[in-house]
């Protein structure tokens, strides 16, 4: 088993590195990375699950892009169009990511974000374009989620670029 899926299969998210953003910018180090405190996320042994058990949870859509990074095509999730007030989730483990306020149209084709709920999400660089990004995970499960880029709205100037297919969303009672 190499590195990559050790970490995406069930390896502690702290191992993952985290991108600097408003919720956490206290906590980087010289590295300009943090980490989610495993410690503060309910459930967090929960959710180390096999392979196998991903893929029978899992639709095969939303499998390729939370357990094996893949990437939906834009313009195809419903969320890139949600405005109700509530909360985007993870799809693989029902963890709070995104709160509606924090949502913005991008027009990239992707439900996009300037910020996440503190300790939602894990990230490490990505390098398979060539150029380096910034790839984020629930920090629950592990799931992918998306890349975060420095293109984004005040107040952090921040894009989380986020996949359809990894989100749920839970809207506000009353």
């Amino acid at each position: 088993m190499n590195r990559r899926s050790l970490l995406i299969g069930g390896a502690s998210i702290a191992a993952l590195a985290g991108a600097a953003t408003s919720a956490g910018a206290a906590a980087r180090g010289k590295d300009n990375m943090e980490k989610p405190d495993t410690a503060k996320i309910p459930d967090y042994d929960k959710w180390r699950l096999s392979d196998a058990e991903w893929r029978q949870r899992l639709s095969p859509e939303a499998y390729a892009v939370l357990r094996k990074e893949s990437t939906e095509r834009a313009w195809t999730s419903p969320y890139n169009d949600e405005h109700r007030k509530g909360v985007f989730a993870c799809a693989g483990c029902g963890y709070d990511l995104f709160s509606s306020e924090m949502k913005f149209d991008s027009g990239t084709g992707w439900p996009s974000f300037f910020d996440h709920l503190p300790n939602a999400i894990a990230t490490k660089r990505d390098f398979r374009l060539i150029l380096p990004r910034t790839e984020y995970h629930c920090a629950r499960c592990g799931g992918h989620q998306g890349h975060v880029f420095e293109d984004g709205p005040k107040p952090t100037g921040l894009r989380y670029c986020n996949n359809g297919v990894a989100l749920t969303f839970k809207p506000a009672q009353g």
